[in-house]
């Protein structure tokens, strides 16, 4: 590390080394494929390193990296820069405090940036604590201005966005942080498939949770994420056992408005924060009522279940 005028940079041997060390994960991880995806380093407060066009980031050497400053002139490399490195730059102009920024096409992530359904959903302590929301930077055509133009409101306060169409970007203090997030974001990508899309079901977090997650997030100095719509009441205050509640999974259609968590069956309605929690009574706060099962027990669930299998086998010429 060296300092300079009072800030600390990686050096140039670190930064190329960094730099490879993450488009090998990110390659391993299946973040990229092909030549997708780049990554820069500054490595002083208007100039860094950054990854070569049309080379794939699990295998580029330290001679094919590109240093080049604010401005976008080229100083040392005998490759080009790719063409996306205007939106790393447009980060970097818009907080001088970062360091790093990193872009790939992670599967879920980018599943969710074509679908249009940002990641913004209080199911997860660590998204809300050391990420935040992600929102979706509107649609741009790949390598032009209008790229780095969409990002740009959203440099200060999140630590990340979706490309619509396209795929994830991630910053951070340093090249280690801006990949952990990509990390995260895929992950917290994940989970909401896995919940709200496989399962069908997710408990949100109410908003006293969230607050105090909130509290310590800014406890980590982490400034940036944004706050995640939260549920009023908790839903998730007592020990689950054995579930009563027991039905038939249904495949759960995305969001034909955009915003899938709202309308998924046994998913938890979302308020703002600030929005009271009614008051259960003995009745809500216990099992569900016949009317709302559809009058079914758990016995007769599982019957009806074994009944239609035995007719698709029969109907098959299995039986």
């Amino acid at each position: 590390m060296v300092t300079i005028q009072g800030e600390k940079f990686m050096t140039d041997f670190e930064a190329k080394r960094a730099i490879l060390d993450v488009g090998r994960r990110m390659y391993d991880k299946g973040f990229v494929a092909a030549n997708d995806g780049n990554i820069s380093c500054k490595v002083g407060p208007r100039t860094l390193w950054t990854t070569p066009t049309g080379v794939s980031k699990g295998f580029m050497t330290q001679d094919m990296l590109v240093k080049m400053n604010l401005d976008g002139k080229v100083l040392m490399g005998k490759m080009k820069p790719s063409s996306e490195v205007k939106m790393h730059l447009r980060v970097y102009e818009e907080n001088p405090g970062l360091k790093a920024v990193v872009h790939a096409h992670p599967p879920v992530a980018t599943s969710f940036a074509i679908a249009g359904i940002s990641l913004d959903s209080a199911i997860l302590t660590e998204a809300v604590m050391g990420l935040g929301s992600i929102p979706i930077a509107r649609y741009a055509t790949p390598g032009t201005q209008e790229v780095p133009d969409s990002v740009a409101p959203f440099v200060n306060t999140h630590n990340g966005v979706l490309l619509a169409n396209h795929g994830a970007l991630t910053w951070g203090g340093d090249i280690y942080q801006a990949f952990y997030r990509l990390e995260s974001v895929e992950y917290y990508a994940m989970i909401l498939m896995y919940t709200g899309n496989i399962i069908g079901r997710q408990n949100i977090l109410s908003c006293s949770q969230v607050n105090k997650l909130l509290d310590i997030r800014k406890k980590l100095g982490i400034t940036s994420g944004g706050v995640p719509p939260c549920a009023a009441c908790e839903t998730n205050d007592r020990d689950i056992v054995t579930s009563d509640d027991i039905r038939p999974l249904e495949p759960v259609e995305l969001l034909r408005t955009g915003q899938a968590s709202h309308t998924l069956k046994g998913v938890t309605p979302l308020v703002k924060p600030g929005d009271t929690c009614p008051v259960r009574t003995d009745a809500a706060a216990g099992e569900k009522s016949g009317a709302e099962t559809g009058g079914r027990t758990k016995e007769g669930l599982i019957a009806e279940v074994v009944r239609r299998v035995v007719e698709e086998l029969e109907a098959g010429g299995a039986v």
